[in-house]
Order: C-alpha cells, then structure tokens, then sequence
C-alpha cells in the first residue's frame, strides 16, 4: 500500500504528453470551415462509435456508478438499458433525415423544418450555456479527486486538463478530437478491464464470491420495485425507460452527438457508429458494476485497506493504494482522460455550434477562412471561460450553487428534445407550435423539479417530449387553421411522395 509514486507521476505526465502529441498529429494544416467542424471524411465508424462513447461518459459517471454499486445495489444499471430504447428509435426515425438533409449541426435541422432561424439560435444558444457549466463541472470534479489522492495542485490539474483539450481541439477540430477520443476510450476501457481481473484475483473466493455476493444482497433489495403503473413513482421499468429517451434525446438535439453524425451521410456508416456506442455503452457501464460490487467484497474481506468512506472515491482510492506501481498512474490517467475526451468534445462542439448557428445569423456570407477563424477565436475563448470558472470553484463556496445551475440548465436542455421529436413525427408542427410546446413542457418539468420532488426525474424525458407534442400539435393546428398555412413536410417521417 504506497499510495501514488514518482513512477507514476512520470507515467502520467507522459500519458498526458502522448495525448497531446496524438491530437496534434491528426491535426492538419489549413484546415477550413465545413472541414474543420464535420472533419474530412477520412474518420471510419469505429473511431466515431468510440468517441461517442466517450463524449456520453464523462469522468463523474464513470466513479458514481462504480461508487453506487459499491454502496447500494445494482438498480441503475437498469438504465444502460435503455440503450435499447434510444438507439433503434434514433436510427429508424432521425438518422435517415439527417442524413437526407446533411445538416451541419444538430439546431441547423430546427431551421430547416420550422423555417426559423430564431429556433436554431434558441437551441445553440441552450447547448451553449449548458455545455459551458458543465466543462467547468468537469474538469473540477475530477481534479479534486485526483488532488486529493496524489497531493497535487487542483489548480495545476485544471489547468494542465484545460490547456491540452484547448491546444488540440484548436489545432485540429474535429478530426483531432474524435482520434484522441478514440484513444482515450481505448484506454479507458483497457484500464477498467484490468482493474477488474486484478481486483477479483485479489478476493478469497475469486469471480465465484462476486458473483454470489451479487444475487444474494447486490443486484437489487427487497424495497425496490420491478414494475410500478405509476410511472411517476421511481421502478426497474421507469428507470430503463426514462433512460432510454434521455439518450435518445442526446442522439437527436444535442451537438456534441449529433456532431458525430455530421461527419458521414453514409446510412450504413451512421447505423453501425450508432450501434458500435451503444454496445460499448452496457458493457462498460456493466464492468464498472461489477468493480463496484467487488470493491464491497474486497473491503469485506480487507477493512483495513479502506482509506476513504466517500463512495465516490472508493474507485480511485483502490486504484492509488492497491494497484500495482505504474499501473495506478496509468488508470488514473484514463480517468484524468475520460475528462479530457469530454472537455474537447465540449470545446469543439461549441466553437461548431456558435459559428454556424449564431454567428452566420449575425455575419452574413462567412468565407471558409472566417469560419474557422471564429470557431477557434471561440474554442480558444470557451476554454479559458471553463479553467477560471472551475477554479474559483475549487477555491470558493459556490459549488453547490454552480451544481444547481448545472442541473438547471441541463433540464431546460432535455426540453429541445420535444421539439425536434415534434418537428419529425408531426406532419403539421409549425415554428409557433414549436416555441409554445418548448415553453409549456419547460415550465412544467421545471415546476415538478422544484415543486414536486415525489414525481421521479426519469419520468421528466418522457413528460417533456409528449408535452411538447401534444401542446405543439394543438397550436399548430389552430394556428394553420387561422392563417390558412401550408407545412413542408421534407423534413419529417411524411415527405410529400408519400403524404
């Protein structure tokens, strides 16, 4: 038990060093607009499939769900679950259009279908904000972790985290990001294996008391309920469910996906990234189950060894004291990685989204050269926002409330989902019809958050999007009815040949 060495600070550091050097070798010179934001078509399936994957785990899910199952049961597993639901839906309904379309981001389809380039700007404008808080989020969370394990600076860790995502999401664009994401996922599931197999070689009993501790008292307790009607009540079916049409709903309206569906207009290609996530999605998710549930019966087994009763830690904390010298630096830096991958998602993402969805409403005509320029100005300018911002969290009071913004902002954000579902499933949905169901479903999910705590958030997708629906559909059609309007129906499940 030695806790973190200079060997594997040096292993750190010079995994860092690796990522940069990548991300700056699949970088290219004079790389301009389209390019620069949907890369060159040089990027196979595989490598988009695993940055998705990457993107959708961030470092926060990746030790809370090996804490959770350490501390309690397996009863969230059941929403990788709902994987099932989300991506046959995306792939049978969304993708063909957007590959109809070739849209350029996920809000450039709002203005296509409503014919309304205020609700392109709403949607990127949401994203935006959205993704700023939570880059900050994540890059501070992680940090503080390993800070508190190794003993290094959180500011240095911020910073160092910051400037490499900065250096090769600028550099690169898309392209550059999507290769070290690949990377960094490769090496994330690697490590994740591996502590696996060593940790249940270190158990009396092996895979055999895992996996009896597991049915016996892990997988779920007596209180927790398969199937309730009510599905405003928390059970195994509305968590799967509920789930499910969150990840759907980050296929479909969130640019930081829906980004990775720009890069090809090949269907197959788009089917087979689309599938290729989501098996990695359970997989890991259910390897990182059964680390938690090991965890618990190595502890058990060796309460000695314990060094942190945070369930959140608990992961990292048998990585520093119980891995092998260099192993733990290098699965450190996966996890330290898994933040990265998502900070340069989120850098690029947003630089795409302002250029092509705000600031062409605002600069008409933008040269190739312009648009590139903006988009790194912008990723540039994010980043830097997202380092201060995380490290006056690390040294301030305003965590908690920088927490509620975040969670704030990321269910105003679930509420876009509604009206991309209404704009491809309704043949009649108009752009008024469209900004009062977004309007009406906000205030009613915000309203049960903070009014009703009883009603369980998964079942807050599903009210939203057939809210939006159903309110959207009802001024669509009064407002066709009173204008005499006519509705293009390309950019819906209803093309006119077979209206």
């Amino acid at each position: 038990m030695t806790g973190f060495t200079m060997i594997d600070m040096v292993i750190l550091i010079a995994y860092l060093g690796l990522v940069l050097l990548a991300g700056l070798h699949f970088s290219k010179k004079d790389m301009k607009g389209k390019e620069y934001f949907k890369g060159d078509g040089t990027i196979p399936w595989w490598v988009t499939s695993v940055s998705i994957f990457a993107t959708l785990l961030s470092p926060i899910s990746f030790l809370s769900i090996a804490g959770n199952s350490y501390n309690g049961t397996w009863l969230l597993w059941f929403a990788q679950l709902g994987i099932f639901i989300a991506v046959p839906l995306t792939i049978k309904f969304f993708l063909p259009i957007y590959s109809r379309l070739g849209i350029d981001t996920a809000y450039h389809y709002l203005e296509l279908r409503y014919n309304d380039k205020g609700l392109r700007v709403l949607g990127a404008l949401m994203f935006i904000i959205y993704q700023i808080g939570r880059m900050s989020i994540i890059m501070y969370l992680p940090s503080m972790v390993l800070a508190q394990l190794t003993g290094i600076n959180i500011n240095l860790l911020i910073i160092v985290m910051g400037v490499i995502a900065i250096i090769y999401s600028y550099s690169g664009g898309l392209k550059s990001v999507l290769w070290t994401d690949f990377i960094q996922g490769i090496v994330l599931i690697s490590g994740v294996v591996f502590t696996l197999i060593f940790l249940a070689f270190s158990i009396d009993g092996g895979v055999g008391e895992i996996v009896t501790t597991l049915f016996n008292e892990k997988f779920l307790a007596k209180n927790e309920v398969i199937f309730d009607p009510n599905i405003l009540n928390t059970s195994v079916f509305i968590i799967m469910v509920g789930a499910g049409i969150n990840t759907f709903s980050s296929y479909i309206s969130s640019q930081d996906v829906v980004q990775r569906f720009t890069t090809t207009t090949d269907i197959k290609q788009l089917k087979k990234m689309t599938y290729g996530n989501g098996i990695l999605s359970i997989g890991t998710a259910t390897v990182l189950y059964l680390l938690g549930t090991s965890l618990f019966v190595f502890y058990n087994q060796n309460p000695d060894l314990l060094q942190t009763a945070q369930q959140d830690q608990i992961f990292a904390s048998y990585i520093v004291y119980q891995l092998p010298i260099g192993v733990s630096g290098l699965v450190l830096a996966a996890i330290y990685a898994a933040a990265q991958s998502t900070l340069s998602t989120g850098l690029n993402s947003v630089a795409t989204s302002w250029t092509l969805d705000i600031q062409s409403v605002i600069t008409k005509d933008m040269s190739m050269e312009k648009q590139t320029k903006i988009a790194k100005f912008i990723s540039l300018g994010v980043g830097v926002v997202a380092i201060v911002v995380s490290i006056v969290m690390a040294n301030g009071e305003i965590k908690s409330a920088y927490e509620w913004f975040n969670s704030f902002m990321g269910l105003v954000l679930g509420v876009l989902a509604g009206i991309f579902v209404l704009g491809v499933f309704s043949k009649n949905a108009t752009n008024i019809g469209a900004y009062v169901g977004f309007i009406v479903s906000a205030i009613l999910v915000i309203n049960l958050k903070y009014n009703h705590p009883e009603v369980t958030s998964w079942a807050y997708s599903i009210i939203t999007i057939v809210t939006s629906f159903i309110v959207g559909n009802i001024v669509s059609y009064l407002y066709i009815k009173g204008k005499n309007v006519s509705v293009n129906k390309e950019e819906t499940i209803h093309p006119k040949d077979i209206a």
